[in-house]
């Protein structure tokens, strides 16, 4: 069974336990909805992301430091999709992460006009102004080392008005294919 088959069916079997438990929690069942005051999610007035949250899904997000990726774990409520992943990316490091050496080479970029996932790769859709220029390549390599951390995306695929786009690498190539972290280890700090 080939992995991202195997993923699915692992998720819907993980989905089906936690329904089961979830039904026999003990919640009362209700005759009719009721309404539910969620509060907004606040972040800090300069756009930067508040203190790393907590919760038992996790998340990876590459930034950089001294010129190199940096894998950086956080913890969430609930498991990101790959839109959350990229909202998160692009939000840059929080204030610990910046007490820590780490950036972005995303900042200040409205970068990715929206991401969406077919059968195992992350099409990434890029608004104009992000070319694919050589020196833009930690800002790409964070991108699909962030998404590939995901178990079910295998590679990242960068569009403009749905067309592909030839992104850098770091030997100065440009690739059209779909890419992943290992196309980006030589930018990976070790530890």
């Amino acid at each position: 069974m080939p992995r991202w088959r195997a993923g699915f069916f692992a998720r819907g079997c993980v989905l089906a336990v936690v329904a089961g438990v979830v039904a026999g929690c003990g919640v009362p069942v209700e005759d009719s909805p009721r309404a539910v005051d969620v509060a907004a999610p606040t972040r800090a007035a300069t756009g930067a992301p508040s203190a790393a949250a907590s919760g038992p899904a996790a998340e990876s997000l590459y930034l950089v430091r001294d010129g190199s990726l940096v894998a950086v774990q956080r913890r969430l409520p609930t498991e990101p999709d790959p839109q959350r992943l990229l909202t998160d990316l692009l939000a840059g490091p929080t204030e610990a992460e910046q007490d820590r050496g780490m950036s972005t080479a995303l900042g200040g970029r409205g970068v990715v006009a929206s991401v969406r996932l077919l059968e195992a790769t992350a099409y990434v859709e890029l608004p104009e102004g992000l070319d694919g220029r050589n020196d833009d390549v930690l800002a790409f390599g964070q991108i699909v080392c962030t998404l590939t951390s995901r178990p079910d995306i295998l590679g990242v695929l960068f569009t403009r008005q749905g067309v592909r786009i030839g992104v850098p690498l770091p030997d100065a190539s440009l690739s059209q294919e779909p890419l992943r972290a290992a196309d980006y280890a030589a930018l990976i700090a070790n530890g």
